[in-house]
């Protein structure tokens, strides 16, 4: 691939988000450090752009949440040349008033996952800053790239539990009670290792169900998610593309870019 075939965009689909472009593509094959990633990436054309395509759970959802492999699934795409991601997922809402179809674009993760690969790097003191997990640039494209047809939600945090299974009703409710707005399964380590490779990263997350503890008597199932993500898919992708289109720089922002003055024990792809 020539450095102008090189995609500087990304997109990561979730659950039911499985392919991105409407022309053709180019499927290309990575090997990484870390294994291969989820699925062959796609590389296409959005408003005239090179835009990288990668499916978290594979073309098919071979991967359940906890066994997606994250790193090597950033490490390719950095190496294609990826500096900017979008990263569109379905989610749970912890908030009556956000019911399924509704859109955030979350500013806050919390995670509650475990045993998961979550760095580059075990050894050398190197730390990354992550108080602000999102890129600000990334998420106010989103923002203002959203139609009259979708509602968007400008902040949420978005609580990031192990998976597969669902929350139950306590668990739920002691996130609500927390001030958390959102669950979800996929959001972490993804956004950590794409702030430790400097690429700038964004979710947008699809509200499909409300959480286990948020209405009495009710519980969450995976053919209900899956059905209500089918039923949004098609606004839900022309909000992606439409963000795509709209990014201002296709180069790492300056709060993504956490190495300045940093010797690293190895060279970023």
């Amino acid at each position: 691939m020539t450095s102008q075939d090189r995609p500087a965009l990304a997109v990561i689909g979730g659950s039911g988000f499985y392919d991105f472009f409407d022309g053709a593509i180019d499927a290309v094959t990575v090997r990484t450090p870390y294994g291969d990633p989820s699925a062959p990436i796609a590389v296409g054309e959005v408003a005239g752009r090179r835009v990288a395509f990668l499916p978290r759970h594979g073309a098919r959802h071979e991967y359940s949440p906890h066994t997606v492999p994250y790193q090597a699934n950033m490490w390719a795409l950095r190496s294609l040349g990826v500096r900017r991601i979008y990263a569109p997922c379905a989610v749970g809402s912890l908030r009556p008033d956000w019911g399924p179809g509704a859109v955030v674009i979350p500013d806050q993760l919390v995670d509650r996952t475990s045993g998961r690969p979550q760095t580059y790097f075990d050894g050398n003191g190197i730390h990354v800053s992550f108080a602000d997990p999102y890129c600000a640039d990334l998420r106010a494209t989103a923002v203002k790239s959203a139609d009259s047809a979708v509602h968007v939600h400008p902040h949420g945090t978005m609580a990031v539990i192990q998976g597969p299974r669902f929350s139950t009703r306590a668990e739920s409710r002691w996130f609500a009670a927390q001030g958390w707005d959102l669950v979800n399964m996929t959001g972490y380590p993804e956004a950590v290792l794409a702030r430790e490779l400097e690429m700038c990263y964004a979710a947008i997350a699809l509200v499909t169900d409300l959480d286990a503890g948020v209405t009495e008597g009710e519980g969450v199932r995976a053919a209900d998610v899956f059905a209500e993500f089918e039923r949004n898919i098609g606004p839900f992708k022309e909000l992606v593309r439409s963000a795509v289109a709209a990014v201002a720089d296709t180069e790492t922002c300056e709060h993504c870019r956490v190495h300045a003055g940093v010797a690293l024990p190895f060279e970023l792809p």
